[in-house]
């Protein structure tokens, strides 16, 4: 039988968005890719700092053991091949056992993600998020400057989502953004027992799901439903996620308060939103991405 991934959840991931390459960054954006490239090889033997989704993926690899492996990580950069090298050592020093990855000096690597039927795709680029969410894989773009995550849960994998246009269809924003909240409030109390579509991030909250209930003792994953919603809108979201038989472990409906100080308080190692201003926010206290999807990224 051939090397599968097939079983797997498989997390594709920039570079940039594993380790803290900012200050390279700012050279290879000059377009001088040899000097971008000799600076890496200088510093081959120099592990990188820990980026933003650093903590995600060594968690999430925390998830393989002896009997089985669980998840895969796939590095996907814009870097050139020599610079390769310095992810793969970096990876080393850190204990990430990451095998594999495509390298593509400057050219789009999100097409890779079909053949690696890719469960989520983290990276830096805009333009490789939005192909990777047209192509229907869970993508969110890291915002590199957000804080680390909290080291106070070790044995957790902590995520938290926004619900409109994140886990669920833009449907209700769309009908908050033509014809304001009363009538949004009003909708959704009206289809409260009509489960929501789902949204671009629905197929990351099943991996995840499969993941806890087929994973270690030693590894568990804690979500979070961090959403603008309030009452009486919440309670079609708590029946959506009932509908597709996936439990939250938290769920904050905070009606339109900012989300980054609840996400100081629930550490995550991750969250996702679909809007700039709450990630913004969210990026003063955790790590943060952009997922561009739905109405509010048109």
């Amino acid at each position: 039988m051939g090397v599968t991934l097939d079983g797997k959840l498989v997390v594709a991931i920039s570079s940039r968005a594993l380790f803290d390459f900012e200050e390279e960054n700012r050279l290879f954006e000059t377009g001088d890719d040899r000097s971008y490239m000799k600076l890496q090889l200088e510093r081959l033997d120099t592990p990188a700092q820990p980026g933003v989704a650093f903590s995600l993926v060594h968690k999430l690899l925390a998830f393989n053991d002896a009997d089985a492996q669980r998840v895969e990580v796939v590095i996907l950069s814009r870097n050139d091949p020599v610079s390769g090298m310095r992810v793969f050592r970096s990876a080393q020093h850190y204990g990430l056992p990451i095998q594999r990855g495509s390298f593509t000096r400057g050219q789009p690597p999100w097409r890779y993600l079909r053949p690696l039927r890719a469960n989520l795709f983290l990276s830096t680029h805009l333009a490789d998020v939005r192909a990777a969410l047209d192509a229907g894989v869970p993508a969110a773009q890291v915002y590199p400057h957000s804080v680390h995550a909290s080291d106070a849960h070790p044995h957790e994998v902590r995520i938290a989502f926004d619900g409109d246009a994140v886990l669920f269809s833009d449907e209700a924003e769309r009908v908050y953004q033509s014809e304001g909240l009363s009538a949004f409030q009003e909708h959704e109390a009206s289809k409260a027992a009509l489960p929501l579509a789902g949204g671009p991030f629905k197929p990351l909250l099943e991996a995840l799901h499969r993941l806890q209930s087929e994973g270690t003792p030693r590894m568990r994953v804690r979500t979070a439903l961090v959403t603008a919603r309030s009452a009486p809108a919440h309670e079609r979201a708590i029946r959506t996620l009932m509908n597709w038989n996936i439990e939250v472990d938290e769920a904050m409906f905070l009606g339109g308060l900012p989300k980054g100080e609840f996400l100081r308080e629930f550490e995550p190692d991750f969250f996702f939103d679909d809007q700039t201003g709450h990630i913004e926010s969210a990026s003063l206290h955790v790590p943060s991405g952009h997922v561009v999807s739905g109405v509010s990224n048109l």
